[in-house]
């Protein structure tokens, strides 16, 4: 999936995006969902838990709330529409879960929104956002899981943290709580960021520091081939869970000059 879209905000950015997911090499279900909806300055994946009927339904339902986006009036706006859609989604979860008899159900939810030249990612549990700027990577989101609660509380190191046996526990997901729990940071987009957004697939079989070689290398590459790359090697190092992997590129786009040597030339004329 490829896309190369200006906001509607003003055309202050461009944005070229790809994404793709991929079962797995043990799954044969896959309860991953995407989605790229760049004219509403969306991207998000969803990873969904319970199995058929459950973790497939729970991102399905995610995505298919927030594709009614459509095109907001500016940033507040676009967080307003996306966390009311995200509670519907949840509603919608709880009641499935209801329905099926299946017990909790639910799906992790990683976001990035952009209104201009601001961004924000949203996100429940461990899926993940990463943002490449120049030569550094930051990983943007902050797991919500057990061993990530261990660490923060100096409970225990990260090495120890590698081996953890409940290492995948999470402690957030969409579905699981009356209303939706999740965290959000905020920033300025700059000329030539590049986001990462990705399941728990990716990131079982890549280290930050490797990511941050693969992002710095294709910065200047199609970003189609960037996803294959990432998403074969997840697979080519076991792929036991569903891999899915969305990336955006952002450009800063020139406004057209009106001066001409101290004159508007649209008012050349006019008395």
């Amino acid at each position: 999936m490829n896309d190369d879209t200006v906001t509607p905000a003003e055309g202050l950015m461009s944005f070229e995006t790809s994404a793709r997911t991929d079962v797995g090499r043990v799954r044969k279900l896959n309860e991953d969902s995407l989605l790229v909806q760049p004219m509403s300055g969306l991207w998000l994946v969803a990873d969904g838990m319970g199995g058929h009927t459950a973790g497939d339904f729970a991102s399905q339902a995610i995505v298919a709330e927030m594709e009614t986006i459509g095109v907001p009036a500016g940033a507040m706006d676009l967080r307003a529409r996306f966390m009311d859609r995200l509670t519907r989604a949840n509603a919608t979860i709880q009641a499935h879960a209801v329905e099926v008899g299946r017990g909790t159900i639910g799906a992790t939810v990683a976001a990035l929104i952009i209104q201009q030249d601001h961004f924000a990612c949203i996100w429940s549990g461990d899926s993940r956002v990463y943002r490449m700027r120049g030569q550094k990577l930051t990983r943007v989101t902050r797991d919500h899981t057990e061993v990530q609660a261990l660490l923060d509380a100096g409970s225990i190191t990260a090495e120890q943290a590698e081996s953890w046996p409940r290492k995948n526990v999470i402690t957030r997901a969409i579905g699981v709580t009356e209303l939706p729990e999740c965290d959000m940071v905020e920033g300025t987009l700059e000329d030539g960021d590049l986001f990462l957004l990705c399941s728990d697939g990716l990131t079982e079989y890549f280290e930050d520091s490797e990511l941050a070689e693969v992002l710095y290398e294709g910065v200047d590459f199609p970003l189609d081939g960037m996803c294959a790359h990432l998403v074969g090697t997840a697979l080519a190092r076991g792929g036991k869970d569903n891999v899915s992997v969305v990336i955006v590129r952002c450009h800063r786009l020139s406004l057209p000059g009106l001066a001409v040597d101290g004159e508007y030339p649209e008012f050349r004329g006019l008395q």
